[in-house]
């Protein structure tokens, strides 16, 4: 097997457990375990000081404040060094006005962003692409989402997939297409054919068919 297929096969995948390591950052070292009980949205970015990226780093603190009251922290990664992360989030604060809030992996030695796949070398064989891995509070991957270099981010998405996949964890539903909170959530289906004769009688539910209920979640 040659080594880009080793590398394939070493991915990390969602249900998995996210791979350990330590890191410096713009906030001193980090790691991992240092989120337990927290979830955390793990995001790589090209380069610092590049126009989509910038863009993005504004975006993403706009919507951490969001983040935070979903105990949920972000954490960003590039190949560049804590000095350059350093100059580009004083530049942007001058700039935007907005002051980077969250710490950004300075990973120069490419070993996180190895560990999970955030490096393609078809798109880029030297930046890393724009990978979002969401972890749970056990650490645990939930979801990963990769982006070309070339589209920016929609950060709206992002804490509603946050939002859909705790809502998922907390009450064992899950959510439709174009979900939001307060929206009806789609219980499991049935196991058997008592279990899909009975749901037919439950007035809680909206039964499409015997395959596909709804519900509205109480809190």
């Amino acid at each position: 097997m040659s080594e880009e297929n080793n590398n394939l096969v070493s991915l990390p995948r969602i249900g998995d457990q996210a791979p350990k390591f330590e890191a410096n950052t713009t906030h001193g070292p980090i790691k991992l375990d240092d989120y337990k009980g927290k979830w955390l949205v793990l995001f790589s970015h090209p380069a610092d000081f590049t126009p989509v990226c910038t863009t993005e780093f504004v975006a993403f603190q706009e919507v951490y404040p969001q983040l935070r009251e979903l105990n949920t922290e972000l954490l960003g990664l590039s190949i560049d060094s804590v000095q350059s992360h350093i100059a580009w989030a004083r530049n942007i604060e001058k700039n935007f006005n907005i002051k980077i809030e969250f710490p950004v992996i300075a990973d120069m030695s490419k070993d996180v962003a190895t560990k999970y796949g955030m490096i393609h070398p078809n798109d880029s064989g030297t930046e890393t692409n724009r990978a979002v891995f969401v972890i749970d509070d056990k650490g645990v991957i939930k979801s990963i989402i990769y982006y070309p270099l070339t589209t920016g981010r929609n950060m709206d998405e992002i804490v509603r997939l946050v939002k859909a996949l705790q809502t998922t964890v907390k009450h064992q539903v899950s959510t439709p297409a174009n979900w939001q909170p307060g929206d009806k959530v789609i219980v499991p289906p049935p196991a058997s054919l008592q279990q899909a004769e009975e749901r037919e009688k439950d007035d809680s539910l909206e039964v499409v068919d015997w395959y596909l209920a709804r519900k509205d979640l109480k809190e």
